[in-house]
């Protein structure tokens, strides 16, 4: 009962503060994009480019502010709790709004109730890799030495429950072996700890290690789907894992009833930003992938991913602290 009057006093307050024509208008004050992770990951490297291409357009400032920890549910509680006026907005990675909600059972609020989708954003294959000194080049290699030292090898996340943890738990289900799990603040400070050969392997997003690999610091052992960046790396169903189906993704979030009038415009304004030549390219070279949904069709979509993980943290009786 109080979380409900408190989300109608909120928006109330939001409604009273802007009119119609403020909502026609929108932004007319800078907008705040909360990132909730550290900088350096690729959940960071899509908000600010996309930040900086929506001030470009809607002249108007998008300050970043990155709100790391609790797999994401520091910044995304910060979001919930904000006024539904606009002018907060959440740039996630897909883990903060679709895995943690079955991970975390306690949490304080309900990601479909105080969350309203805004834009798919984009996705990204996932790559394991390993520091240029490891004797491991494959995922058999990887999977050999879990069997020889079961929960010895190590391995870095961006944080429980993340994508980056929950797809190595997806490996050991379907290998049947026990890692070593290191989660850190990011995929920005995982890595690293990569490269600084703290921890023996991880799974990232493309965009945060694939100038690392390009530059001979990781290496990479094998991509989730194949990408033209790093065209020699092997796929995980070449790897003999086929329907390896965990991939990164960044959307864009709004604090529950935020206008819908704003939502159709940031949806919009998101999709042009994402088609100018500048921005598609810089995507491609970080192999991102647009993906141009409705608010509605990215919410649909949402709901179905959800329940796939719900089950698969089911099936594997995971838990926020493991």
């Amino acid at each position: 009962m109080m979380r409900t009057i408190r989300a109608c006093l909120v928006l109330a307050a939001a409604l009273a503060w802007a009119p119609a024509g403020a909502q026609e208008n929108w932004p007319v004050r800078p907008v705040r994009v909360v990132v909730p992770s550290s900088p350096g990951g690729g959940t960071d490297i899509y908000a600010r480019l996309l930040a900086a291409s929506l001030g470009e357009s809607l002249t108007q400032q998008f300050v970043i502010d990155n709100r790391p920890g609790g797999a994401g549910n520091i910044g995304t509680e910060i979001v919930v709790r904000a006024v539904p006026d606009g002018y907060t907005l959440l740039v996630s990675s897909s883990a903060s709004v679709i895995i943690n909600p079955a991970l975390f059972r306690n949490l304080p609020w309900n990601v479909e109730r105080d969350l309203a989708p805004v834009s798919a954003g984009v996705r990204s294959p996932m790559v394991f890799c390993v520091h240029p000194s490891s004797p491991m080049r494959s995922i058999a290699d990887l999977v050999n030495a879990a069997n020889k030292e079961p929960e010895a090898v190590s391995y870095g996340s961006a944080g429980i429950g993340t994508t980056t943890s929950m797809g190595v738990r997806m490996l050991e289900e379907r290998a049947g072996v026990k890692f070593l799990h290191v989660p850190y603040k990011g995929v920005g400070p995982a890595s690293q700890a990569l490269i600084g050969g703290q921890i023996q392997f991880m799974l990232s997003d493309l965009p945060a290690v694939i100038s690392h690999i390009k530059a001979g610091k990781l290496r990479a052992l094998a991509l989730t789907d194949r990408m033209p960046q790093l065209s020699g790396v092997s796929t995980m169903e070449e790897s003999g894992y086929p329907n390896f189906e965990v991939a990164a993704a960044f959307s864009v979030m709004a604090p529950a009833g935020t206008p819908a009038s704003i939502i159709r415009k940031a949806n919009a304004e998101i999709v042009r930003a994402m088609k100018s030549p500048a921005m598609a390219q810089k995507l491609e070279a970080l192999a991102l992938i647009p993906v141009f949904e409705t608010a509605e069709e990215y919410g649909a979509r949402l709901t179905r991913v959800r329940a796939m993980w719900a089950d698969f943290v089911r099936r594997n009786r995971i838990t926020a602290d493991q």
